[in-house]
């Protein structure tokens, strides 16, 4: 078959800068959930512990391939209570949780076989050597879709792209109207991606991916961290290094009233994510994991944002706390 000829001249698309993905040695999927369902396809394994506090969307592809699964719970430092060695045939998923737990990470990849890191909430973390890795770029970047992974698995899987331009309107949505008159477009292409299965990246959301700054985000958030421990860090019950930052997640902040101080930011217009309400079917009432879910508010800090709403943040926070 004759090989199509670059079409010179026509419309224009749109024009972004062109640099150079911080993972494009990973391979390219549509979903960081579907980066885990490639590695349970080609390791083959038939059971995967993972960690109580879990997003239950990880679930998806576990149960769509009739993969055994079982919880193990973690301690105060988010380090897994887990003491006995791995089955034949079974995995182990280890997530960093807000981009702050590479210590714990490379913990289990020494004292276990099998490990599967989730780095969705770590994007700048570079993969240990020979552990399997997931990577989420639309927690961290203005994408309709993508996930990244790691791995040096044999036989790889032959993938087609799935088309991602006719969902870029949420994103375009956003900047025409806001957040809240999109909303209901992002709520669609959430419950595409958990029915549409696993295929290769498409090339618009690669495209995107590719006019990233990626070191000014990475500098951004961790300025911003910063910033807020500074003048919050005081209050925080959370027991973590936050001195080695790499580009986290958000700012994980842990009181007793998280709950009630949840509610007060978004009365602020303050929004936040939660993680993760399933996580109480889970486990006992008075477990870690519980207090997480419900305590835990994962303040803003990515790189849209500078000093200005940080202070804004931790005025909200300080006020409530007084």
């Amino acid at each position: 078959m004759a090989e199509q000829k670059a079409i010179i001249g026509g419309f224009f698309s749109l024009e972004l800068p062109e640099g150079t993905e911080y993972h494009d040695q990973a391979l390219h999927l549509n979903s960081a959930r579907y980066g885990l369902e490639y590695v349970l396809r080609v390791r083959g394994y038939k059971k995967i512990y993972l960690p109580a506090y879990i997003c239950d969307s990880v679930l998806q592809p576990i149960r769509r391939l009739h993969v055994a699964y079982a919880f193990y719970r973690i301690d105060e430092n988010f380090a897994p209570i887990f003491d006995h060695a791995l089955e034949d045939g079974a995995s182990f998923l280890y997530v960093n949780y807000f981009g702050i737990n590479g210590s714990n990470s490379w913990s289990v990849c020494q004292n276990l076989k099998a490990v599967i890191i989730d780095n969705t909430h770590a994007f700048f973390e570079r993969p240990l050597p020979g552990i399997d890795t997931l990577y989420s770029p639309r927690k961290f970047f203005g994408v309709p879709d993508g996930g990244y992974l790691y791995t040096n698995a044999e036989k790889p899987l032959i993938l087609t792209p799935d088309p991602s331009y006719y969902r870029f309107d949420a994103l375009l949505k956003q900047i025409d109207l806001g957040s809240v008159a999109a909303e209901p477009l992002f709520e669609q292409n959430e419950a595409y991606l958990n029915t549409c299965g696993m295929h290769a990246m498409a090339h618009a959301t690669q495209r995107l991916l590719k006019s990233i700054d990626s070191h000014r985000t990475r500098k951004r958030r961790n300025t911003n961290f910063r910033f807020l421990h500074e003048q919050i860090g005081r209050f925080n019950q959370l027991h973590a290094n936050f001195s080695e930052l790499n580009g986290p997640l958000c700012y994980p902040f842990l009181i007793e009233q998280g709950k009630q101080l949840k509610e007060r930011l978004l009365q602020t217009h303050i929004f936040i994510n939660d993680y993760w309400e399933e996580v109480a079917s889970r486990v006992p009432a008075s477990s870690f994991e519980c207090y997480l879910s419900e305590n835990l508010v994962a303040l803003p800090i990515d790189q849209r944002y500078g000093k200005t709403e940080m202070q804004v943040i931790a005025h909200v926070v300080k006020d409530f706390l007084a």
